[in-house]
Formats: structure tokens, C-alpha cells, sequence
């Protein structure tokens, strides 16, 4: 639930505990925008502020499932600058992500780290009901891949964002955003699973 500004005084109380987090986050955006209408706290503004702030480990920061539409030829150019690695919906196209995750447990390492999911991550296909839908996104079996390839690492806390129930008359996107966070709490450090 909420929009993606919750994810920023989250990020602050962890690294006040932990020092900077790694950050796994599921997006169609990057949400490293600077100002919209003005205003610099948004929900397209989240991590930038915290990159701003020293709340991100930014050598163990993966964004996955980046697309759509921007105003700026290199949308990606800020994030690449902070060392991010991103990885836009297209390379996630058709294909397990289970060898991607590989790659991302070995970049995020041991250290404190952080889930952050924003079901627009998802194909509308899928999950509807958000304020920001991007066609030609991950499917749920994908986001399923993500979330268990997490399993293992130091998670210090994760959300699920951007669920906007009176858009999809279905339930779809809340059963789904529901079932990510239940995957989410599976792998947490120290919960058994069978």
C-alpha cells in the first residue's frame, strides 16, 4: 500500500540502525527524479533523495524491470552515474531471471539490504489497478523469481508499493500485491519455509 514516497523515511530509520542499505527494487520507474511541480518529496523522487542523504550502498543497488516513456534521451543516466545497475524490463523479456539473481546476490553481498517492490514492476496484464501502468513488464512468475532469489541475503526490511484497488474492479492487482508480500515475509532472515 502507499505510494512510493513511503520508502524514503523506511530508508532513513534502517540506515540510522545499519549505516547505507543495498536496495533491490522492482519498478517501471527508477523514482530518481528530482522535482515534480516543485515539490522534491514524490513519489518519482524517493531514491534520489536517499542517494542525496548517504542511505544507499550504491555499488549494491539494482533496479529491475525499468521501462517506459521518459522526457530525457539517457533516462537512466542518473542512476548509472550512482552506480546502480539497472535492468530494463526488455532484458527481462521471455526468460527465467533466476541467473539474474544470481548476479544480484553476488553484487548485494552479505551486507544490510532492502526490498523495495512497486507492482507497476508488473505488466498491467497482471496488476492494473496502480496510478503509473507501463505496458511490456514482468510477470508474476518473474517478480515470484526476484522476491526467492532474495532468499538468504541480509533483508533488513522491504514494501510493496502503488496498489490502487478502485483501478481494477477484478482484485487481481491487490491478490497478487498481497501474495508478493506474503513471498516477501518468507524470506526474511531466520523464517522457515518447507
Amino acid at each position: 500500500g502507499g505510494d512510493h514516497t513511503i520508502t524514503y523515511p523506511i530508508l532513513q530509520a534502517l540506515a540510522a540502525k545499519h549505516g547505507p542499505v543495498g536496495l533491490v527494487h522492482v519498478d517501471a520507474h527508477t523514482d530518481t527524479g528530482d522535482t515534480a511541480l516543485g515539490e522534491k518529496i514524490y513519489h518519482g523522487t524517493p531514491f534520489r533523495r536517499c542517494v542525496e542523504e548517504g542511505l544507499l550502498d550504491c555499488s549494491r543497488v539494482v533496479q529491475i524491470g525499468i521501462r517506459g516513456s521518459s522526457y530525457d534521451p539517457d533516462p537512466y543516466k542518473y542512476c548509472r552515474e550512482q552506480g546502480f545497475r539497472v535492468v530494463p524490463a526488455e532484458e527481462c523479456w521471455m526468460k527465467s531471471l533466476e541467473p539474474l539473481m544470481r548476479e544480484v546476490r553476488a553484487q548485494v553481498g552479505d551486507k544490510p539490504m532492502y526490498i523495495s517492490f512497486d507492482i507497476d514492476g508488473l505488466d498491467p496484464a497482471y496488476a492494473p489497478g496502480t496510478g503509473t501502468p507501463e505496458i511490456a513488464g514482468l510477470t508474476p512468475m518473474q517478480a515470484l523469481e526476484i522476491i526467492r532469489g532474495c532468499k538468504g541475503l541480509n533483508i533488513v526490511g522491504c514494501d510493496l508499493v502503488e496498489v490502487a484497488p478502485m483501478y481494477d474492479a477484478s482484485g487481481n492487482t491487490a491478490l497478487l500485491g498481497a501474495s508478493l508480500l506474503f513471498e516477501m515475509l518468507c524470506v526474511l532472515p531466520g523464517v522457515k519455509t518447507l
